[in-house]
């Protein structure tokens, strides 16, 4: 199958000053990624000059004070902010700044659209599929950090990637891992590529007490600084499963050769088996700033604010097997990956509105995993592929309504 991200070795490799010219789009900027990309970029503004890096375009959602606030800091040209009553809020704001001001979803779009040599796609949920689209459809290179576009449109992005000639380059750790490693080489001749996964904070829990956890458990990850959503994908295990639907799409990887294994020290990001017995592994400290600033630099890399990786330190590295039966997600998604077609889209639309449920009180835990199995289980939900947007965005409609009916069933 034709994979999504560009190749990591690259022709001809460009001059650091031309790398630095760069302008960027954050498309998210006011999230956990959004604010680790304006660090890397104030870093490098550090070392290289004032402007190094300029910023073509921020987004957010509603957070309309810390977007002003990047704004004032950074001068886009153009800020947009999804909640569309904010944007007078927003615009006062950024009164005598010059910087134009837009609001609503066609806003966030027209920001992916302009343009910027990199768009890092940092928008959370399946949200980001039609900026990611956009930023795709004009031939950027989008740095992507947002695995619910792949699970949910992965056909479509191949597609529109392949008439553009865009460049993706993964930002996820294990998917920027990934990339690294493979440096190029073909994907037939790896045997396996295996994910790790640190367990999440109920590693070591029994099912019993799984059952009683909070939000503020389960969004409190042992390694990472994520956003809630994240971090209770990783809670649950689904992120790793939406990752092995990410990486299938990424790399053109058959399924039968994904795999996941839990590393609790999340030093280890990726391991990459090939055909002659050798395996590969990318290792580094569990911090976003160092795979995003590979991704807007690659091919070259520029100085980042992550700290080095001290192996003596650090003292242990240990793996294990996943628990299956405390952690059921990992393999609802292995299903939809084997299944194809809707499935994916319809993964990622459960999965989403189990976890605000969850995050809102009205579903325990353990139910996460069961609004989704519902809804997979539901009346065609197999009916065919989605390759085109539309189809794309009435499937995940209706996995969304449909969830939403059992999470109401499970608080009745």
């Amino acid at each position: 199958m034709t994979r999504i991200a560009v190749s990591s070795r690259a022709a001809e490799l460009p001059d650091l000053s031309d790398v630095l010219a760069r302008r960027i789009s954050v498309l998210g900027s006011t999230g956990s990624i959004g604010k680790n990309t304006l660090d890397v970029v104030a870093h490098a503004r550090k070392v290289y000059g004032e402007d190094a890096l300029p910023i073509e375009a921020l987004t957010a959602q509603s957070n309309a004070e810390m977007l002003a606030a990047q704004a004032r800091k950074f001068r886009p040209r153009v800020v947009a902010i999804g909640d569309a009553p904010a944007r007078e809020r927003l615009k006062d704001m950024l009164t005598g700044t010059g910087i134009e001001v837009g609001a609503g979803r066609e806003a966030v779009i027209a920001a992916a659209a302009r343009p910027s040599e990199v768009v890092m796609m940092a928008i959370v949920g399946a949200a980001a599929l039609e900026p990611a689209l956009a930023a795709v459809r004009r031939g950027a290179t989008v740095a992507l950090a947002n695995k619910e576009c792949i699970v949910a449109g992965g056909a479509l992005l191949q597609d529109a990637i392949v008439c553009s000639g865009a460049a993706v380059i993964p930002v996820d750790s294990e998917h920027n891992a990934i990339f690294q490693v493979l440096n190029g080489g073909s994907a037939d001749d790896v045997a396996r590529v295996t994910l790790t996964a640190s367990g999440g904070p109920f590693r070591e829990w029994p099912l019993e007490r799984m059952k009683a956890a909070t939000p503020e458990q389960a969004i409190a990850h042992p390694n990472w600084s994520m956003g809630k959503k994240n971090s209770l994908d990783s809670a649950t295990l689904m992120n790793k499963g939406l990752e092995l639907i990410e990486a299938h799409y990424l790399f053109g990887i058959s399924p039968s050769r994904l795999g996941v294994v839990v590393h609790p020290q999340s030093i280890v990001h990726c391991l990459v088996a090939y055909a002659d017995g050798t395996t590969l592994a990318h290792l580094s400290m569990p911090d976003m700033r160092t795979p995003i600033a590979h991704a807007i630099a690659w091919p070259r890399r520029i100085a980042g604010p992550s700290p080095g990786l001290d192996l003596a330190s650090v003292k242990a590295l240990t793996f294990e097997a996943p628990d299956a039966d405390k952690f059921p997600c990992l393999g609802l998604a292995e299903h939809c990956l084997r299944m194809g077609g809707r499935a994916p889209t319809i993964l990622n639309a459960a999965n989403e509105i189990a976890v605000e449920a969850f995050l809102g009180r009205r579903i325990g835990f353990l139910d996460i995993a069961r609004v989704v199995e519902e809804t997979l289980a539901a009346e065609n939900a197999w009916n065919g592929p989605a390759f085109d947007l539309d189809s794309i965005l009435a499937t995940d409609r209706w996995a969304r309504d449909t969830a939403g009916g059992v999470c109401a069933r499970i608080v009745a």
